[in-house]
């Protein structure tokens, strides 16, 4: 089990995650891959193609914002999903590889709770779908533990000073999702609107839940 690391503010270089150049290189390698284990006959360009629609679009956060939401509008179903995030996230149909341990930790008023893989890019394919660029690299993956709050505000998130911030680190046995603090003024919306209101990054922790005013 990942200990959570508690930080202050620390001083140090910026992350910046739309490095466009790291991204074009990393692309360049991703694709100069696919092609020696295309021409070798490892792949199935059309069945890679599928796999990553699937995790891009069918899946990509939004089963784990229907999670949220549920969590959100039934308070039983978010007591057992703090109990065991893995059986409870099952209950709704949402199972398999890099999800078959999951631990669900809830923002407050007084804690922000963030996700880092330090050591490569665990992450919660079945409710979030294909990791984003930036989660894998080294400037987030090293950042996120020295500076968490000035990571956040690389995303353009400022929390109080007095909130404290917690790291979480996945690993091959854990994987962690973050229950969003509910917005303000939702107190009667159903789980489908709710649900209009979870982004991916505020699930990882590097953003936050939008306004309801963005889905009324």
């Amino acid at each position: 089990m990942a200990d959570p690391h508690d930080h202050d503010d620390h001083h140090d270089h910026d992350h910046h995650h739309h490095d466009h150049s790291e991204l074009a290189e990393m692309d360049a390698r991703v694709r100069a891959l696919e092609t020696i284990l295309t021409e070798k006959g490892y792949v199935d360009p059309a069945a890679l193609d599928q796999v990553i629609e699937t995790y891009e679009t069918r899946v990509g956060p939004h089963n784990g914002a229907r999670v949220v939401a549920r969590a959100w509008a039934d308070p039983a179903y978010r007591e057992r999903l703090q109990k065991d995030a893995t059986a409870a996230i099952a209950e709704l149909g949402f199972t398999g590889r890099q999800g078959e341990h999951m631990v669900a930790v809830e923002n407050t008023a007084d804690t922000h709770n963030m996700v880092v893989c330090t050591l490569c890019s665990c992450y919660p394919w079945p409710v979030l779908g294909l990791p984003p660029v930036w989660y894998k690299s080294a400037p987030y993956r090293a950042k996120a533990v020295r500076d968490p709050r000035g990571v956040l505000a690389d995303f353009g998130v400022t929390l109080p000073s007095d909130k404290q911030i917690k790291v979480w680190d996945s690993t091959a046995e854990v994987r962690y999702l973050v229950l969003p603090e509910r917005p303000a003024g939702t107190e009667t919306w159903d789980e489908e609107r709710l649900a209009r209101l979870v982004t991916r990054d505020s699930m990882i922790g590097t953003g936050l839940a939008l306004p309801a005013e963005d889905a009324a």
